[in-house]
């Protein structure tokens, strides 16, 4: 029973002893909060604490989509040999070459991409760095290029169009944006949004 709390890893105590230790390193006679916590003051949450969690989430879903939308292409696939194509061909690349070029190239750059901008927060790239932006913007962007590249009674040329004006305003919005930069009723709103 002489090991009680002495930080021998008997259990008995070693936590209480590992708080108090805690709150006498920080100065004060409360032990640090951890999790960010409510309210006003120092532990006022922060929305800039969680940036790298939630792309890495996004990241993970744009990869998981762009392989879906590579492996199941829009208009499906010829079940049988005929003119000019074999089963298992994609009828897109039949019917519509240069769409389902387009459609390929963004689905691989959204691919890339994302596994780029998840490699690269996994090893501890910051949130706000450029790579992060632009793989983010790329990612983002080439998944918005799939969808309309997906719809067959549109032109090419309003499908780039529109990816451009997608990529220009996520280009904007990531770099120039802040939250903190908001009207209060601005991030009043946001935190309400967020049920913070």
């Amino acid at each position: 029973m002489d090991g009680a709390g002495n930080g021998n890893g008997n259990g008995n105590g070693d936590h209480v002893l590992m708080v108090e230790t805690l709150g006498q390193q920080t100065g004060g006679e409360n032990p640090p909060q951890i999790g960010g916590g409510g309210g006003g003051g120092p532990h006022a949450p922060n929305f800039d604490a969680n940036d790298a969690g939630t792309l890495l989430v996004v990241a993970t879903l744009i990869t998981a989509l762009s392989y879906q939308l590579g492996t199941n292409i829009p208009g499906g696939y010829w079940q049988d040999d005929g003119a000019g194509h074999a089963a298992g061909d994609p009828i897109m690349r039949d019917k519509h070459r240069r769409r389902y070029w387009l459609f390929m190239a963004a689905s691989w750059a959204g691919f890339g991409s994302s596994m780029l901008l998840t490699v690269g927060l996994l090893t501890g790239v910051p949130a706000r760095s450029r790579f992060v932006r632009a793989a983010f913007l790329v990612a983002y962007s080439s998944l918005v290029l799939t969808f309309v590249t997906s719809q067959p009674r549109t032109s090419l040329a309003m499908d780039i169009a529109i990816w451009l004006g997608v990529m220009a305003a996520l280009a904007v919005v990531t770099t120039y944006l802040r939250l903190d930069r908001l009207p209060r009723w601005a991030q009043a709103a946001f935190r309400q949004l967020l049920g913070r």
